[in-house]
């Protein structure tokens, strides 16, 4: 059972721009110029909303501008309020029906987005934007076929706006039409050079065609431009992986998990680590991202696949039944579940004599059940065993005392450190055999 890696991050961009700024004064043009700050725009459009000397339109439009800012902020209830109050004023403002529709749609209210978009085209039919971000909240839906007509009438209404074909990209790529998403994409990077989520985008797409290293070109580029957004680094960590190149991929997702740790960049860690077959430092991070989100249920499914690796079936199969009552469609989860009861099954029935020095059916710590669901630790442990019984009665009683005292030790230090990302069983039980082979007789 191989660990299920965490999907590539695929960004359907906002459907209209943010403009940002140097200014300092409170100068109510501010509201609606370009190249402003949130800071800005909030003062501008409140210096102008004070005022009250526009038409009806134009105070709507500032509480519009207003509430987009709010927004940018994260202040999302206060966006509302302003672009409420925006439709109050003017129930014909097409803007900010479109604002207001992107909020919703930013919020997963996606009908309420619908309807505020359908307002704004009735009000405004050449309005690019209204179909970009109709077209964006159709995607959110799955509704792939809608969102593309979208976006070819946004496009058809402005050309030159590179946002929209990156979008449409997202749409193609969702339908699994690759070579159409690459030229989408290609499309909006030859509009806007600086479109970083058309790179990462352009990237996955390419990874889908198996063309990992033009999709690693790419995620460099798009993390050139945007250093701090650590989906960048995952996917790039992703296409390590899918290379094989498991230390690059981890010190991809480190950066990731260092600018934003996540239960998603925490299990593709895990993902590269138990293909190094370090299944401790697996299980590691699987436990990390459980613990930022108990309801990761791939999570579940990829220690599961460590654990059953590290022959501890019993907790393999109570992380796939994790992960199945988190999603009863989860057919990969279904599919492992059933192969880990079978591996179980047949263990149980194995001759007694190819089991270890040890009682299975009373095993009670996990490293013995790990060892009875395992037939090489299985093997191990009998050899253990038995070079420790041949060895003992060949010692004087002091030597021999000794010897008991380090086996002791052994057992109770492994006892102690399985499951811990620095303790490797097997190892561990190889070195051990080792010692008791070289131990020479005095009697």
């Amino acid at each position: 059972m191989r660990p299920r890696t965490f999907a590539i991050f695929i960004i359907a961009a906002v459907s209209f721009s943010v403009t940002r700024a140097s200014a300092q004064a409170i100068d109510p043009t501010l509201c609606t110029a370009d190249n402003t700050t949130s800071d800005q725009r909030l003062a501008g459009c409140t210096a102008l909303i004070a005022a009250n000397q526009g038409t009806s339109q134009e105070v709507s439009n500032a509480y519009a501008e207003r509430g987009w800012a709010w927004e940018d902020k994260g202040q999302h209830e206060r966006a509302m309020s302003d672009l409420n109050e925006a439709l109050r004023i003017d129930s014909n403002n097409a803007k900010a029906f479109r604002v207001r529709g992107e909020l919703y749609r930013r919020a997963g209210k996606f009908d309420l987005a619908l309807a505020d978009y359908n307002q704004a085209i009735r009000i405004d039919p050449a309005s690019a934007r209204a179909f970009d971000g109709r077209g964006n909240t159709f995607n959110n839906k799955g509704e792939f076929d809608r969102a593309i007509e979208d976006y070819n009438e946004a496009i058809r209404l402005n050309p030159d706006y590179a946002m929209t074909y990156s979008n449409r990209g997202a749409a193609y790529y969702f339908k699994g039409q690759y070579e159409r998403a690459i030229a989408d994409y290609a499309e909006a990077i030859r509009r806007d050079p600086k479109n970083a989520r058309a790179f990462a985008n352009r990237g996955a797409a390419f990874k889908k065609l198996g063309q990992t290293d033009r999709a690693i070109a790419d995620e460099n580029e798009a993390i050139r431009l945007e250093p701090g957004v650590p989906e960048h680094f995952s996917n790039r960590g992703l296409s390590h992986t899918h290379n094989g190149d498991y230390d690059l991929a981890i010190a991809d997702f480190n950066e990731a998990i260092r600018i934003r740790p996540q239960a998603k960049f925490l299990t593709n860690r895990g993902d590269a680590y138990q293909f190094k077959k370090d299944y401790d430092h697996a299980i590691s991070d699987y436990n990390e991202a459980l613990r930022l989100d108990a309801k990761f249920e791939l999570a579940y499914n990829n220690r599961a696949a460590a654990y059953q690796a590290k022959g501890d079936l019993e907790r393999a199969i109570a992380d796939l039944e994790q992960a199945i009552r988190l999603n009863p469609n989860n057919e990969l989860a279904v599919k492992n579940l059933a192969k880990a009861k079978l591996q179980r099954d047949r263990l149980a029935l194995v001759n007694p004599s190819q089991g270890p020095s040890f009682d299975c059916t009373t095993a009670s710590q996990a490293v013995e059940k790990a060892i009875c669901s395992d037939e090489e630790l299985a093997r191990l442990d009998r050899d253990i065993d038995a070079a420790y019984q041949a060895v003992f009665g060949r010692l004087d009683k002091q030597k021999a005392d000794a010897l008991r005292r380090e086996q002791r030790t052994f057992i109770a230090t492994r006892n102690r450190l399985f499951g811990s990302p620095d303790y490797q069983l097997k190892t561990e039980m190889e070195k051990r055999l080792a010692q008791l082979r070289a131990i020479a007789p005095t009697r």
